[in-house]
């Protein structure tokens, strides 16, 4: 299944679950994806994440039924999954501009319709890759346990990173770095299959070369054999990277004789992330399609 296909399987699954508490892994398995990637991939293809899509589909129809219907704002409340009226009059002036008892009084609302996923392949785009067999080789990582069936930010990451540099633990890695696997660089990876029912690990490491101090809270994995495909994303991140996965997941893949496989990494050359002249890599784990 490709990913477009896959977001639109998750979207019917939200759909028809709206009124109920929607586990962000449980919708993830409708696309075969891990919590992690489908959130990211849905983000950048959609533009907006999917706990935002969920809120203001709701906060859309409970405007309607508002409006139309002439509803108790509490039991409207209850209905879209809020606990209070109060929480529910924040969240919906936050969308609509206007509180719930205006809205029952006629005020002009906002509405939000149900997301259709489709794709469109107008041509013209120039991406740069390379498909790269890798043998196994082994990361040194710091790893951070992140939630499953929750929203997960990219604000959590981004702190996680800023963490590991300043603790040192970024260095570290690099002088333990193994040059010929993916040079000096620093990765970011997920590993879902080390999870549990509820939490999933997040990891930022280096190519190990076999020496150095690991330091704290650091480990070695082995990552498997797997043939990748390479992609060069260059310019201020992470607007950049957003553009280039973008173009990976809605025009290489669905014309491509690969699909990928769910593991995958993003390679750092250095922090310097706001340089409009930056290139780091997205390493994609593959397979050729039947």
């Amino acid at each position: 299944m490709d990913w477009i296909t896959g977001i639109q399987k998750a979207i019917d699954y939200v759909e028809e679950h709206l009124l109920e508490p929607i586990s962000y892994e449980e919708t993830a398995k409708r696309a075969y994806a891990s919590s992690f990637h489908f959130q990211r991939i849905f983000g950048i293809i959609c533009g907006y994440t999917l706990g935002d899509y969920i809120r203001f589909r709701r906060l859309s129809l409970a405007g309607r039924e508002l409006a139309e219907q002439n509803g108790k704002v509490i039991d409207v409340a209850l209905k879209y999954g809020y606990d209070t009226p109060e929480s529910f009059t924040r969240a919906f002036v936050r969308f609509h501009g206007v509180s719930p008892t205006q809205a029952k009084r006629g005020a002009t609302l906002k509405t939000f319709s149900r997301l259709s996923v489709k794709l469109s392949l107008n041509g013209g785009t120039t991406m740069e890759y390379r498909i790269e067999n890798r043998e196994t080789f082994q990361l040194i990582v710091k790893k951070k346990r992140f939630p499953k069936g929750t929203e997960l930010t990219a604000v959590q990451i981004s702190d996680f990173w800023a963490e590991c540099g300043k603790d040192g633990t970024i260095g570290r890695m690099i002088e333990s770095a193994d040059e010929s696997v993916i040079g000096k660089n620093i990765v970011g990876v997920s590993f879902e299959y080390e999870g549990t029912d509820d939490e999933f690990p997040y990891g930022i490491g280096a190519a190990y070369n076999g020496s150095g101090s690991l330091g704290k809270d650091v480990t070695v994995v082995t990552i498997p054999a797997h043939t990748y495909v390479v992609f060069a994303c260059v310019g201020k991140m992470p607007e950049a990277f957003s553009d280039t996965y973008r173009n990976i997941c809605t025009e290489f893949f669905p014309t491509s004789e690969y699909r990928p496989i769910g593991l995958g990494f993003e390679s750092y050359p250095s922090a310097d992330v706001s340089n409009p002249a930056y290139q780091c890599e997205i390493w994609v784990a593959v397979e050729k399609k039947n």
